[in-house]
């Protein structure tokens, strides 16, 4: 926070702090004592930082409000009268469903039931005069839209500028994602310590994504190309206030570490607004063997029916499940890289299912199992692990409300116009017209990540995966290549799930989603990579035949 206010000009500084994951936690906080249930960094971030944006007249503006925004602004003006830094504080809440869950409709035995709300009742916040706005969940990009709309005065109807703004926030909520990290092609910049992205808003919507002077990373098309690609779906972008066609988005360079974004069109957002919803789904505990050397199939083997035969019938947790990574290399020079790790993972709605007799059957296998016998830490006691999951509720029936520094409340109606846009979990695929396929001619067998890019990540329980070329050549062959079914052939864990493909032509883009890839969520641990964050690595690891002409081509990375 003190690097984006001492870096260069800024007006306002915004902070996304939630995610799916996050509710859960803050969730779990607010069980435990009824005054938590917001992100506590920020209070520290702000004793540190508070009277320097004050100083600089930089505006704030973060949901770290979690499931309290209420009690959060409430420390927070006590933090600024310590500080003796005069601050008018505004928040916006009405995003929490719990208290009217069986009014909704939501199920029962949620720990938190949010709507994600949209940037109009920031904005009431900061013509107000609020310096700081705090909310609960509203959507990421939310950050970015409310600020807009509060500066030039933007009106529901204007869709294409909200539109433009939408896809701003969405660059900018991942930080540094959209400056180098993470980023598919990192080797090409220095990334040891990417600065954080800046977008140059405009009245009409259109923006430039930059960065300040003198600050690590790089901010290119394929940083922003990326970012766009992360956790969307199709072209249509759905949020409380508008509809953003992502198949409209034109990047364009300007320079070093400046793209602007600009072409975007809106159309009116559904008339539902989504709801994040967080539950205890049971309880989990995992336990890693290591096996090291030769015949680890047959170590592996070994300890699944020495462990099947040693649990006792009524110990026997409702799930368990067995994964082999073969970390191993033949004649290694070191231990490790000889060493293989088998995982076993355990899950059933009885902590004690998953704790002590589990821990027990696998330590007492040391002395008779296979050779070299040892695990990577002692087992634990079971730990309970939430559900995320999605609904839609009428955005009418929800009390989006805006705190006003001087404590007046502002309703904050939902938007006049809506259209009965297909809800994105159950988004149709998307094929925009195709380019012409690339000539036929010589191929060579490499992996996919010479010539193109990705990034992937989650949606409760299904993954993203959005896949990009680097040359327009690049695209007239992935269009083809990276078809539904060359996707299952090259993950085969997509084996048995509903895959859907988006093409987005303008970016030179395919965007899948793999329905059920993450289970339950991120919370469950559902698979070795929970959130998907390295799916789109491993797809650029996989070799297929790829035209000479692009893997010989300068755009080719290093």
């Amino acid at each position: 926070m003190r690097e984006m206010l001492t870096g260069g000009p800024l007006d306002v500084l915004t902070g996304d702090y939630l995610a799916e994951l996050t509710m859960l936690i803050l969730a779990r906080d607010r069980l435990k004592d009824p005054s938590l249930g917001y992100a506590r960094t920020f209070l520290r971030q702000m004793e540190e930082c508070l009277g320097l944006a004050r100083e600089r007249g930089v505006k704030i503006v973060v949901n770290a409000g979690g499931l309290n925004p209420a009690r959060l602004a409430d420390e927070l003006r006590a933090l600024a009268g310590r500080l003796g830094a005069e601050t008018a504080v505004g928040h916006v809440e009405g995003d929490d469903l719990l208290p009217r869950r069986a009014e909704l409709g939501l199920p029962g035995g949620l720990l938190a039931a949010n709507a994600y709300l949209g940037g109009f009742g920031i904005a009431a916040c900061l013509a107000a005069g609020a310096d700081v706005v705090v909310t609960g969940r509203v959507t990421d990009a939310a950050l970015v839209v409310g600020p807009g709309i509060a500066h030039f005065g933007w009106t529901p109807e204007d869709l294409d500028a909200l539109a433009g703004a939408v896809v701003a926030g969405h660059v900018l909520e991942c930080g540094a994602q959209a400056t180098g990290g993470n980023y598919a092609f990192f080797r090409e910049h220095d990334v040891t310590r990417p600065g954080f992205p800046l977008a140059e808003l405009r009245a009409d919507g259109s923006s430039v994504i930059t960065k300040h002077p003198g600050t690590g990373g790089a901010v290119t098309t394929g940083t922003v190309t990326a970012q766009l690609l992360y956790e969307t779906g199709g072209p249509h972008y759905l949020g409380p206030d508008v509809t953003a066609r992502l198949d409209s988005v034109r990047l364009t360079g300007e320079g070093p570490d400046r793209v602007r974004i600009d072409g975007v069109r809106g159309e009116a957002p559904p008339p539902t607004l989504k709801a994040g919803l967080n539950r205890l789904g049971g309880h989990l505990n995992e336990v890693v063997f290591v096996l090291t050397g030769l015949d680890i199939e047959a170590k592996a083997d070994l300890v699944r029916r020495q462990f099947a035969d040693a649990l006792p019938s009524d110990a026997r947790p409702a799930e368990l499940r067995w994964t082999l990574a073969r970390t191993d290399h033949p004649d290694a020079p070191t231990e490790e890289g000889a060493s293989a790790l088998l995982r076993l993972a355990a899950r059933d709605p009885d902590p004690a299912k998953v704790g002590r007799e589990l821990g027990k059957a696998a330590v007492e296998l040391g002395l008779a199992g296979y050779p070299g016998f040892h695990l990577t830490a002692p087992p634990g006691p079971g730990a309970p692990y939430g559900v995320f999951s999605a609904a839609h509720v009428d955005a009418k029936a929800v009390e989006h409300t805006a705190v006003l520094p001087d404590g007046r409340r502002i309703a904050v109606p939902p938007a006049p116009v809506t259209t009965a846009a297909q809800q994105p979990h159950r988004a149709r695929p998307v094929e925009a017209e195709l380019p012409e396929p690339l000539p036929a001619g010589p191929t060579r067998r490499a992996p996919l990540g010479l010539v193109a890019g990705a990034r992937s990540g989650d949606k409760g329980g299904d993954a993203n995966l959005g896949v990009w070329a680097r040359s327009a050549d690049g695209w007239r062959w992935l269009a083809h290549a990276l078809t539904v079914e060359r996707l299952r052939e090259l993950l085969p864990e997509t084996a048995g799930l509903s895959v859907t493909r988006h093409v987005l032509p303008n970016l030179r883009a395919v965007n899948f989603t793999l329905t059920g890839l993450l289970g339950e969520g991120v919370a469950a641990r559902h698979r070795f990579d929970p959130q998907a964050k390295a799916l789109g690595e491993w797809l650029r690891s996989r070799h297929l035949d790829i035209p000479t002409l692009l893997l010989d081509s300068p755009e080719a990375p290093l």
